[in-house]
Parts: structure tokens; sequence; C-alpha cells
């Protein structure tokens, strides 16, 4: 009898177990999978998590970098001209596995991301030289302007005190009062003669513009006799020497009146203005306001010579006249004495 429950037992247990496993298993929704999901990593789904993880291959990255000698990440040269002639591909190369760049694309293909960040890196590393550049160089021109003026200032300032210097007019009544009974005497050995020349100019006087420069300009000296001389001027003297006609204001050199007084120290007019007072006397004169301004070194002798005419050049420059190294009219006006 127990044999028979028991078996009976045993018999509705394995058709119950049967039946159970011929239904069919209920399939999860797809709701079911995403909430198990979120359950089953919660942390997946934080920003944080996330944000993380992709910075964490250009780190590594940027370690290969300067473990190959990359020298192409910013910040990492900074010295002018450290970029140049430098290849962008060849550095992503050195960065990746071989064949691939730092996107993971093909060797050779870069990407848009590369060629932007390529060209932002070299215009980072010209950009401060270019600066450079461009702040030092218009230093140079700015500082030269700036001396320029300076050292011109000082210059218009002399020469505008060198051409303020005007002769004291009671010093110049005083000086021709002294030489009033003035005469020059013949010094050959200090004062060398010139010598007759017809075909001499006087050097320059082409160059020399206005009509009070006429007579230089025309200067041709001339040999004649007593009478030729007598017939054509009024007015012959020896001074200092030398026989001299007068014309027009100008004293010359009567060439040939006598050969046996013809010491002249300079062979040109000598201006003495309307009054025809003589050369010698005026030459002194002008010796002595010269003298006393400075210019003069010599002594007062009456004699055009070679001291005399570097004294009147540097007069007639620093007052901005012609330097004819002479007297003419415009000298013997700035000098008070025409």
């Amino acid at each position: 009898m127990k044999n028979l429950t028991s078996l009976l037992i045993g018999c509705s247990l394995a058709l119950a177990g049967a039946a159970l496993a011929q239904q069919p298993v209920e399939q999860p929704s797809p709701s079911k999978k995403k909430q198990a999901a979120e359950k089953t990593h919660p942390a997946e789904t934080q920003p944080g998590a996330n944000a993380a993880k992709p910075q964490e291959r250009p780190a590594k990255q940027t370690g290969a970098m300067k473990e190959r000698g990359a020298t192409n990440e910013p910040g990492a040269t900074n010295e002018p001209g450290a970029g140049k002639g430098r290849k962008t591909p060849a550095t992503q190369e050195s960065a990746t596995a071989p064949g691939t760049n730092v996107s993971g694309q093909p060797t050779g293909v870069p990407t848009p991301g590369a060629k932007q960040q390529a060209e932002q890196r070299r215009k980072g590393m010209k950009g401060p030289a270019a600066a450079a550049k461009t702040s030092a160089t218009p230093a140079a021109p700015a500082a030269a302007a700036s001396a320029v003026p300076a050292a011109g200032q000082r210059n218009t300032q002399a020469n505008m005190g060198a051409k303020a210097k005007k002769p004291d007019q009671q010093q110049v009544q005083q000086i021709k009062s002294q030489h009033a009974n003035f005469r020059a005497q013949p010094k050959p050995q200090q004062v060398p003669a010139v010598t007759f020349n017809q075909n001499r100019r006087i050097e320059g006087s082409d160059r020399w513009q206005g009509p009070q420069y006429e007579v230089f300009r025309s200067y041709r000296p001339e040999r004649h006799d007593q009478g030729w001389y007598q017939s054509h001027y009024n007015r012959v003297e020896l001074i200092g020497g030398g026989y001299y006609y007068w014309n027009n204001g100008y004293w010359y050199p009567a060439w040939g009146y006598n050969p046996s007084a013809e010491y002249y120290a300079y062979d040109g007019p000598i201006y003495v203005g309307q009054r025809a007072e003589p050369p010698d006397k005026v030459i002194a004169d002008v010796q002595g306001v010269l003298q006393q301004m400075g210019y003069y070194k010599g002594e007062v002798d009456g004699l055009l010579g070679p001291l005399t005419r570097e004294a009147l050049t540097a007069y007639q420059a620093d007052q901005g006249l012609t330097t004819t190294a002479a007297i003419d009219e415009p000298t013997l006006d700035s000098l008070g004495m025409g």
C-alpha cells in the first residue's frame, strides 16, 4: 500500500514538472532591462565619470609625445622660431601607434581638428616673435627721430647764435677813427705778392648770384700804360706798394701803370663804397672789426692777404652771405661800413 502511494506521488510530481517545463518563459521588457542595467551600474550614468574618461587618453598621448621628443604641444616650446620647419603629421605619428594618428585614423589622412590644431600652434609660436619684431621696429626710428631733432635744434641754435653776432657799431666807429690816416706798407715776406695772369678768373665767381657780384664775375686782369689809365679813369693812386684805379665804388689793380710798383696782395675788385676811401684804409677797418669779433688773428696791416681772406670767409659763412673771401658790398654793409 505504501509503495503504491509513493508511486502515485512520484508520477504526479513528474507530470507537474513536465507541465511547467512546457510553459513559455516570460522575457523581460526593454524598460525592465534598462532599469536593471541602471541599478547594476549606477556609477556609469554619472556625468563626472563620463567626462573624466575621454581626457585620460589625451593625457597618456601627451606623455607619449614627451617621451618621444615631440615639441608641438602647447606650452612645450615658447621660444621664437622653435616650431619653424617642423611638420605636424610627423609629430602626431610619433605620439600614436604606427600607421595611425591621434584620432585613430590611418596616417596620411589628417582630421580637420588636427589641421586646425597645427595651424593654431604655428601661429602661437610665431606670434611672440612677430609681436616682438612689430613692437621693436618702430622703436629704433622713434629713437633716431627723437635724436635727430635734438641735434638739429642744437645746430640751428648755434647757427642762429653765430648769425645774430653782429659788430658793435660803437667799436666800428672807434676803429675807423683810429685808421683815419692809415697807410699800408708792402710786406712781401709776410704777405706774398700775386703775379699778373691775363687768363686768371676769380675762383668760384661764376656761381655767385646777384648784381652785387657782377664785378667779380666779369673781372679780367689787364695790363696798360699810364696814358691809357689816365684817359679812362680820373683817379689812380699808389697804395701799399702798387697802383690802383677807382671805378664806381671799387678799387682795381692798375697792372702796368708802373712796372716798378706792382705789389698786390690780392688781384681783384675791393669794394669801398661811393666815398672812394683808399682800399688799404678800408681793409684795415675790416681787419680791426673782425679782430674784435674773434675772426681775424693776424696783424692790422691793410693788406688783403690769406689770413684776412680766411677771416672774411668765416664771417660771411656765419652771416649767410656768399663766401667770396673778398670785401664786397654785402659784406661791408653787414659790418656796418657801407
